[in-house]
């Protein structure tokens, strides 16, 4: 009888050696859990933990998994009425609450430094006929990515992710010495969503990258540091934020797919490690205190000439971007496109500026996180770019004859799922080169009234994303009314709440 994973056809030599080296590694170091993690449509890691001695036959037969949690809002409530007839019908496969089987990737495989004895390797889900399931985040991403190679070309991108740090009061799930009672964990207040805890500031803020404040902050701070690298993250920097309480973490180069891997991973190990210890980490982009900064992710990207034509999953910080010219284009001032990136970097540029309400919804994905676009905040506003401006929206950095010239999208929060924000990417600037489009002069006054604005609300932006052309072509037609209609109950359950704060506080604090 054929595995499940040669059904679905994945079952080579290769991977069967993967398998049975993981097995030996797990043998080796004594692990005897393992998780079986993948990233749901919000970004977050979801799974199952198996016995070490069911792995090597589970990443062979795959592990079921309820199909709901592919239809879930951010509360975990389903969108879909699966057990009505007619209820998924635009959604075939998922009726009636059916299974999926999460199929691992076991090169993925690593030791969780934070949990004793405990592996985890990286999924995906599957039909039960073998079929890949298209509406995963990772597969949305691997599709653009194999849209791109089809040109003969790669993505590398750069990650720096503001984040917040704070210091939990009362905590009694933790060894802290600050026990005590918990309103989080009394079954009398248990809600759907739950309460976040009581938390203090690690530390207070207004004093960006100040050195004092990061002493301070050593203890968080190390523990996300040893985190990452044990996880073998490519991590080059951890920083003192302005906002109170507010850190960030800076990334290597690498190609786009490991970037956002990273990205997922580094989200839920930090959060969880940190947690052990005390700490509350959130990626929500404005944490629900007054005098709050928002925290952005800044997506530093290029293209590179892929060396043939099979995608290449490796990217070096100094392989040549396709969008470096060996000199200023004749007749250019540095607010010209072509005065710093080649010509396909310029129409790669346009694209992502001809898209930028409709990708707003995929690279900023939350109620909250659209509190963030608000004028001298170092946060875009609108839809421009400059030559190294941290007021823009895209931010071209580098020069003529630089192999490391790039473009910075400042659009995103640091909540969005890493694999629908460099998805939206692609396809942007795809149509860009596919339509030659030339971008407009640099702006030099990023927050002046008369720019054309970003969405200023979710609601706007998913709009924006569902007349979007070129959008819904390349992440398909049936993704985007599936992300639409998650969306958009998360928006209704938002305008029926009589407390919009306490709202967010247990819809994105508690939870992201």
């Amino acid at each position: 009888m054929s595995s499940f994973a040669a059904i679905c056809g994945i079952d080579t030599a290769g991977r069967q050696a993967s398998i049975d080296q993981t097995a030996r590694l797990i043998e080796a170091t004594g692990v005897e859990l393992v998780r079986f993690a993948w990233c749901d449509l919000h970004g977050n890691l979801r799974g199952k933990t198996l016995m070490a001695s069911a792995v090597a036959r589970a990443m062979q037969s795959g592990v079921g998994m309820v199909s709901t949690l592919m239809l879930k809002d951010t509360s975990d409530r389903t969108a879909y009425k699966v057990f009505e007839a007619g209820g998924v019908a635009d959604l075939p496969g998922f009726e009636c609450a059916s299974n999926l089987l999460l199929m691992a990737d076991p090169a993925s495989y690593r030791q969780l430094p934070w949990a004793a004895k405990t592996g985890w390797v990286q999924c995906q889900p599957w039909f039960q006929d073998g079929t890949p399931v298209a509406l995963d985040t990772r597969r949305i991403l691997q599709a653009a990515l194999a849209r791109l190679a089809a040109q003969g070309l790669g993505m590398q991108c750069g990650l720096e992710v503001e984040f917040h740090i704070y210091r939990i009061q009362n905590d009694s799930c933790s060894g802290t010495p600050d026990k005590g009672y918990s309103p989080q964990f009394d079954p009398n207040q248990a809600a759907w969503p739950g309460l976040p805890p009581a938390v203090s500031m690690i530390h207070p803020g207004y004093n960006l990258l100040s050195e004092a404040w990061a002493d301070m902050s050593d203890e968080p701070l190390r523990i996300v540091q040893r985190t990452a690298q044990a996880l073998g993250l490519q991590l080059l920097s951890l920083e003192i934020e302005l906002g109170p309480s507010q850190v960030e973490a800076v990334f290597d180069v690498t190609d786009a797919l490991t970037a956002a891997d990273n990205m997922v991973l580094f989200r839920s190990a930090v959060t969880q490690a940190l947690r052990r210890a005390g700490y509350h980490a959130t990626f929500m982009c404005r944490p629900p205190f007054p005098n709050i900064m928002s925290s952005g992710w800044h997506l530093h990207q290029s293209l590179v000439q892929l060396p043939n034509s099979h995608q290449s999953r490796v990217a070096k910080a100094n392989e040549r971007t396709a969008f470096m010219r060996e000199a200023p284009a004749p007749g250019t001032t540095p607010l010209n496109a072509q005065h710093t990136l080649s010509a396909l970097g310029e129409h790669y540029l346009a694209g992502l500026l001809a898209h930028a309400r409709g990708m707003a919804a995929l690279a900023t994905p939350t109620i909250n996180g659209f509190e963030r676009y608000a004028p001298n905040a170092l946060a875009p506003q609108s839809i421009l770019w400059g030559r190294d401006n941290r007021g823009a929206m895209l931010r071209v950095v580098g020069q003529a004859g630089d192999p490391a010239t790039r473009i910075e999208n400042r659009i995103g929060e640091p909540a969005a799922n890493p694999y629908l924000y460099i998805a939206s990417q692609i396809h942007a600037g795809l149509d860009g080169i596919a339509r030659q489009l030339k971008a407009p002069p640099a702006s030099t006054a990023p927050y002046d009234a008369g720019n054309d604005r970003l969405p200023t609300t979710l609601g706007e932006a998913l709009e924006a994303l569902q007349t979007d052309d070129a959008l819904v072509q390349g992440l398909g037609r049936d993704f985007v009314a599936y992300y639409a209609r998650i969306k958009q109950q998360e928006l209704r359950r938002f305008a029926e709440a009589e407390d919009k704060l306490d709202w967010q506080r247990r819809e994105y604090f508690s939870r992201f």
